[in-house]
Formats: C-alpha cells, sequence, structure tokens
C-alpha cells in the first residue's frame, strides 16, 4: 500500500512535470513567433524606409543633373546668342559693303555712259570740224587763187595757233579746278581719318607718387643719417621727394624708364620691408631686368594693335622703348601707334596699299629710342636701323624724310609725314615746355658723361642739381675734384641755365664678402 501511494505520487509528479513542460513550451513556442513577426515588421518598415531614401536620393540626383543640364544649356544658348549677334553684325557689314558695291556699279555705268556719249559728240563735231575745214579750203582756194598746198599751209599755221592759244586757257582752267579739287579731297582725306581715329591724348608727367602704409615709412626709407635715400637716389639716378603729404612718397626724374624703375623698385622695398643699402641695390638691379620684358612686351602690344608682324626683335624692343619716351609730354609710342592708323586709313582712300602705309607710320619714329645714345637726328638713326634689319625701302624713306623736304614720287612718306602733323597738332597732343626740359636734362648729362672717368651722370632736382659717378679704379680723390671744378665750367659756358646748378661728383670703392 505505502509501495502503491508512492507509485501513485511518482505518477502524478510525472504528469504535473510533463504538463508543465508543455505548458512552458506552447508559451516559449508563442513567444518565438511573436518576436519573429515583429522583426519581419521592422523589416519590412527599414525596407520600406530604405526605398524611400534611395528614391529620395534618386529624386536629388536627378535634380542636380536637370540643373547642371540646364545651366549647361543656358551657356550654351548664351554663346549661340552671341555667336548669332557677331553673325548679325558680319550680316550688316556686308550688305553695307554690297550696298557700296552697288552704288559704285552705277557711278561706274554712268561714267560709262557719260564717257561713250562724249565719244559720240567727239566724232560728230569732228566730223563738223572736217566739213568745215574741207568747205574753208575750197573758198580759200577760190578766193585767194593759191593751190592746194598753200592753202593747206596757211590755214594749219592759221588753226595751230588758235589752238594754241585755246589750249593754254583750257589748260589753266584745268589746272586751277584740278588743283580746288585736289585740295578738298584731301581735306577731306585727312578729316575723315582723323575722326576715324579719334585717339585720347594724355602727357606724360614727370612726377610720380608711390603709396605707402603709415608715416613710418617714410623714415625707413630715409635711413639712419639719410643712407637709404642717398643710395636709393644713386641707384636709380631719380629724386625722392618725402613731405608732410601723407601716405605718399613722390619720385621725381626726367627719365620715365629710371623713374619707373624706381617707383617698381620703391613698392617692392616696402612689400619686402628689408630697406637698407645693399637690399636696395639688389632689387634696382632685379627692377631694371624686369622692365626689359615690360618694354619688349609694350612693343608686341603696339605691333599687334596695328596689325604689323614679322618684325626683328631688336626693333621690336625699339619700340617698346618708346612707351617710356616723350616728344614735347606726348607719349612716343602711342603717338607712332596713332600715326600708323592715320596713314593706313590715307592710304585706304589713295588707294595705296594700307599694311605698307601702316608699318611706315608705326616705325617712323624708331630712331627717338636710341637719339641720346647715338649721334645725329632721329630720322637718320631710325632710317640706319630699320635698313640694317631688312625693312622695306618705303619704311626707310618714310623715317628718313618725314620732317625734311618731300619727294613728290615718294607717296608713303608724304602720308607718313600728313598723319605725323596730325597727330603732333591734335589740342592738348603736346607741350614744347616739357620737350625743351627734357632736352636740357639729356645736355646736362651729355656734357657731363664727357669726361674721362664718368661712369654715371643723373641730372635731378629738376635740373638743379647734377649727381656724377666716377669710377673708382679710373680716377683718384685729387682727379675727382678737378672733374667736379671742370663739369660745373663746361655747364657755365656751354648751356644757358636760370639760377645755379649743384655739381656733385661720388667715388667710392666697396669691397663685399660673403660669410658661409
Amino acid at each position: 500500500m505505502e509501495y502503491l501511494l508512492i507509485f501513485i505520487l511518482s505518477l502524478i509528479v510525472a504528469f504535473i512535470s510533463a504538463a508543465a513542460t508543455y505548458i512552458v513550451m506552447r508559451f516559449r513556442q508563442s513567444n518565438s513567433a511573436a518576436r519573429a513577426s515583429e522583426i519581419l515588421r521592422r523589416a519590412e518598415m527599414d525596407a520600406e524606409n530604405k526605398i524611400r531614401e534611395a528614391e529620395i536620393e534618386i529624386k536629388a540626383k536627378a535634380i542636380n543633373i536637370k540643373e547642371t543640364t540646364e545651366a549647361e544649356f543656358r551657356v550654351a544658348r548664351q554663346e549661340l546668342h552671341e555667336r548669332e549677334r557677331l553673325l548679325d553684325k558680319r550680316q550688316d557689314a556686308l550688305d553695307k559693303q554690297a550696298e557700296e558695291y552697288r552704288k559704285q556699279e552705277k557711278q561706274l555705268e554712268n561714267n560709262r555712259r557719260k564717257l561713250a556719249e562724249r565719244i559720240v559728240d567727239t566724232n560728230r563735231r569732228n566730223e563738223d570740224l572736217a566739213k568745215l575745214i574741207e568747205k574753208e579750203r575750197i573758198l580759200l582756194h577760190e578766193f585767194s587763187g593759191l593751190n592746194r598746198e598753200e592753202a593747206t599751209k596757211r590755214l594749219l599755221a592759221m588753226l595751230n595757233s588758235e589752238l594754241i592759244e585755246e589750249t593754254g586757257a583750257i589748260i589753266l582752267r584745268h589746272e586751277k579746278q584740278v588743283k580746288e579739287r585736289c585740295e578738298s579731297i584731301t581735306r577731306n582725306i585727312l578729316l575723315s581719318s582723323m575722326q576715324r581715329y579719334a585717339a585720347s591724348q594724355t602727357a606724360d608727367s614727370t612726377v610720380c607718387t608711390v603709396d605707402i602704409p603709415n608715416d613710418e615709412m617714410k623714415g625707413r626709407i630715409i635711413g639712419r643719417e639719410g643712407r637709404n635715400i642717398r643710395a636709393f637716389e644713386k641707384a636709380t639716378g631719380i629724386d625722392i621727394i618725402i613731405d608732410d603729404t601723407p601716405g605718399v612718397v613722390l619720385l621725381s626724374g626726367f627719365d620715365p624708364i629710371r623713374r619707373e624703375v624706381a617707383r617698381l623698385s620703391l613698392d617692392r622695398l616696402i612689400v619686402d620691408g628689408r630697406i637698407h643699402p645693399a637690399r636696395i641695390e639688389e632689387i634696382v638691379e632685379e627692377t631694371g631686368k624686369d622692365i626689359q620684358s615690360i618694354i619688349k612686351k609694350a612693343g608686341e602690344d603696339a605691333c599687334q594693335e596695328v596689325n604689323i608682324f614679322g618684325l626683328d626683335d631688336r626693333l621690336v624692343s625699339l619700340l617698346g622703348r618708346l612707351y617710356f619716351r616723350t616728344s614735347y609730354s606726348q607719349n612716343v609710342l602711342r603717338h607712332s601707334v596713332e600715326v600708323a592708323f592715320l596713314a593706313g586709313m590715307i592710304a585706304v582712300d589713295l588707294g595705296l596699299s594700307e599694311n605698307l602705309a601702316r608699318r611706315c607710320g608705326l616705325l617712323h619714329d624708331v630712331g627717338k629710342a636710341a637719339d641720346h645714345e647715338i649721334d645725329g637726328g632721329h630720322p637718320k638713326i631710325g632710317a640706319d636701323f630699320l635698313r640694317r634689319y631688312g625693312e622695306p625701302v618705303e619704311v626707310i624713306q618714310a623715317a628718313a624724310g618725314h620732317h625734311i623736304d618731300l619727294r613728290l614720287d615718294d607717296p608713303y612718306t608724304i602720308i607718313v609725314a600728313a598723319a605725323d602733323a596730325c597727330s603732333a597738332s591734335r589740342p592738348g597732343a603736346r607741350r614744347e615746355a616739357l620737350e625743351n626740359y627734357v632736352k636740357r636734362m639729356e645736355e646736362l648729362e651729355t656734357i657731363a658723361n664727357g669726361f674721362p672717368g664718368v661712369e654715371q651722370t643723373y641730372a635731378v632736382q629738376a635740373g638743379r642739381e647734377m649727381r656724377v659717378m666716377l669710377n673708382s679704379a679710373m680716377s683718384t680723390d685729387e682727379n675727382a675734384a678737378k672733374i667736379c671744378r671742370e663739369i660745373a665750367k663746361a655747364l657755365t659756358e656751354r648751356i644757358q641755365f636760370p639760377g645755379e646748378i649743384k655739381v656733385t661728383v661720388i667715388r667710392e670703392t666697396r669691397f663685399v664678402e660673403i660669410a658661409k
């Protein structure tokens, strides 16, 4: 009985355990299904979010592509509009040319018709004259009793005398008409050319300004006991004027190339910040080399502007130097470009070569690039340069003869002389006082450079002071004093000037070593 009770209890416990296990398993299965459905639901939501984000990204890219394409289309449309405008402009020009050609054809046709009518009228008059002569011959033969040969001689003598008088009167009348007509046509050609090329005129100044960041920079430019400013003026030959004007320093000098070197050098020194004599000389030397590049670029730009190519490189450099030369304060390079355009327009109206006339006008004053270095006037110097560099004979003659008596058999020289006079005589184009001033400065330097041992000479302070640099190896201190007195004496004897001129002769020896 006890064993049976234990067995029953064991069965009950086993049954309860099995039931509990079954209940737990069912609960777990229900939780797993719920979790699986939750995971599936989240996965579907994530997938929908991903799809939605992908759609948004695709739309954004499509919008960007559309905007880029529209921008490209706008640029292309603008280019097409610009080309269409240019084509319309060219078409208008072609239409105008065609209209001009049609007018010329009508005029030629009228001239031909008038000429044919004149020929017919002349032939008719000749026939009438022949009949009159024959009738006159018969009458003379009848009344005079002369034979045919004698009557013919008398008639021809009479007609010859009458024709000589009438021919002389006709020639004088037509000469007067032709002269008046030529003067009118010439005046119209010059006025038309000047009106079509109305370039602005500017006068170059002998003073330029350099901006400085603050007034303390003035003290640094002057340097201790003025050594920096003295070194700068010695290296450049340009006078520095430092006054109470805030924020600027003035550079004064008559040579535009030196003045430009001084301006650029001072700008670089201010930016660099290291201002001392050795650095000043280094910067001035580097700037001088840069100016040579600027000179060549100016010559190339002038050639390109007037559409003249194929010049020798040395001629291009000489043209570039004219950018820094003035004639009565008028920039010589701009003057040459203007003369080239005017000469080309006049040549077109006269039926001559436009390119050759422009070439003559552009190069007519090339001698001014070296007239302060070579003896002789700039026409002769320019002609020698052009002959040396293989320019056409018309260009050489235009350079040599545009200031002297003109030969009527050389039309390009006459054209260049006329264009040169038109450019020079414009109101405000030139100032004679400045040209005389520049010539006086050059004359001062030329006199000083003629003494032995003189290496460099600068006329500063508007010609009131001469700074003469001697070669230390070729002179002594005693010789420097003698040269100073002789230069002052030569200036007194050879030129006229108001007031007085201070002559300063500088001789120094430098030794430079570099510690490494």
